[in-house]
């Protein structure tokens, strides 16, 4: 139950564009079908669910202070939490790659939707932020981690799918010139925010 509800928490509560409003560059600019915004979506849900339960490891037992004393009592008190961000970061980019390679591979009419905008899933700050979050909110099993990176995943995942229908619905209307494009998609994705701002008030 505590897992059901970390996950249902990390999709609607804290989700990474309505609360946080991380990865905001991707799910403005892939978010004009639902095609690509599926695509990308899912390649993000793919990422977050295997880097942060990854970088969880490798901060539990490499990084934090004390985490070394596995390989004997001299490394008791080494502390390389300063170096967390390149790591991070690191597994970050080889899982992107590996989804690039995938893509590529078995979709390429979608690789070439994407464009740039799949490579750029490693500097994408919602996934360097699930790892971050991660780690401060100091998850005590492996099971925590895995489940946050799934959860906010999937946040993302309804997020950009969300705007894409809406976009594509809104093209055949009437919008005023100075709101065509970003403009009312900012506008959405506001009031989008703010509907998402009810969950919080299920008592989990």
């Amino acid at each position: 139950m505590e897992l059901v509800n970390l996950f249902v928490k990390s999709v609607f509560i804290e989700n990474m564009i309505f609360a946080y409003f991380l990865g905001m560059c991707s799910y403005l600019a892939v978010s004009k079908t639902v095609k690509t915004a599926v695509g990308l979506g899912a390649a993000v849900i793919f990422v977050l669910a295997i880097t942060v339960p990854l970088n969880y490891l490798i901060d539990n037992y490499l990084l934090r202070e004390g985490a070394l004393k596995w390989l004997g009592p001299q490394f008791a008190q080494m502390d390389l939490s300063f170096i967390s961000y390149i790591l991070f970061i690191a597994v970050i980019a080889s899982m992107v790659q590996l989804v690039e390679m995938v893509v590529e591979k078995f979709a390429p009419a979608l690789y070439g939707a994407l464009g740039i905008f799949l490579p750029l899933i490693a500097v994408n700050c919602a996934i360097l932020g699930g790892s971050l979050f991660m780690q401060q909110k100091d998850f005590s099993t492996i099971s925590e981690a895995s489940v946050y990176g799934l959860g906010s995943g999937v946040g993302w995942f309804l997020a950009i799918l969300a705007i894409a229908s809406i976009r594509e619905k809104i093209s055949y209307s009437n919008i005023p010139a100075p709101l065509k494009g970003l403009g009312i998609t900012f506008i959405l994705t506001g009031l989008m925010a703010i509907a998402f701002m009810s969950f919080m008030g299920i008592k989990l």
